[in-house]
């Protein structure tokens, strides 16, 4: 056993010594400027060291155990708008529910409804103290305890939503995940009523997840998510999750 040791400290320092090497100089070969092993110790501690997977999650329904879309929408907007909402819209949730009228399409409607001339400033207060008053009981401890585990691996972990970002982003930075989300589009200091740029569901999902890093370069990709606006980035995974249950 201390034979063995002392041989892997030898490895290591010579793999130390090659590693801090000055660049070759013009026609010096890579072989004799390295050593008879050098080239080989940098493979295999290459090959040895450890490689970090891509880890997905969805948001509502996923890590939640409910959507938090309308749930923000009550806490954040004036009352009178609330009220009035509640007399406008039941037809169009019930046909959301149906499965007669898109997410898309409700999300975008209730966006201009409820935040158009709002203060920017004001509802990223709100969407901050909504990430602390009302996430934490909404939350699944599962969820959690998977992306600690993914976090204790070593992987990229990543939150890829349609949720808004006022009150993705501090939840996120609170639990060191990166965050690709639906964004509110404002005019100078005042919500317009509209989303900036499309809604981070379906398609673009994986055109953002791109765009953020290339799924090809990780050994592994996993993805979960709970509704068919999570399909195609679950199709990006090798390992993939719907609904907390394994796709084959």
């Amino acid at each position: 056993m201390g034979e063995a040791i002392s041989r892997w400290i030898q490895i290591l320092s010579q793999a130390h010594a090659v590693s801090s090497q000055p660049p070759a100089k013009q026609g010096e070969s890579e072989s004799r400027r390295f050593g008879k092993h050098g080239r080989g110790i940098i493979a295999f501690l290459l090959q040895a060291r450890p490689r970090m997977n891509l880890a997905l999650f969805d948001f509502d329904g996923t890590i939640t155990h409910k959507e938090t879309f309308a749930p923000f929408l009550s806490y954040a907007i004036p009352r009178r708008r609330r009220v009035l909402g509640t007399a406008l819209f039941p037809p169009l949730v019930i046909g959301y529910r149906l499965g007669l009228v898109s997410g898309i399409h409700i999300r975008k409607r209730l966006v201009a409804f409820g935040f158009r001339g709002l203060h920017a400033e004001n509802m990223v207060h709100a969407g901050r103290r909504f990430s602390e008053e009302v996430l934490p009981m909404i939350v699944r401890p599962a969820a959690l305890e998977r992306i600690r585990w993914h976090k204790a691996q070593g992987d990229k972990v990543v939150v890829v939503s349609g949720a808004l970002d006022v009150y993705l982003t501090p939840w996120c930075k609170r639990h060191g995940l990166e965050l690709l989300c639906s964004s509110l589009h404002a005019e100078n200091g005042v919500l317009s009523g509209r989303y900036q740029g499309l809604q981070c569901v379906k398609a673009e999902k994986c055109r953002r997840v791109r765009e953020l890093c290339d799924p090809a370069s990780f050994p592994l990709v996993y993805a979960y998510g709970d509704t068919i606006e999570d399909l195609d980035m679950l199709s990006m995974a090798q390992r993939k999750f719907y609904r907390w249950q394994e796709m084959v």
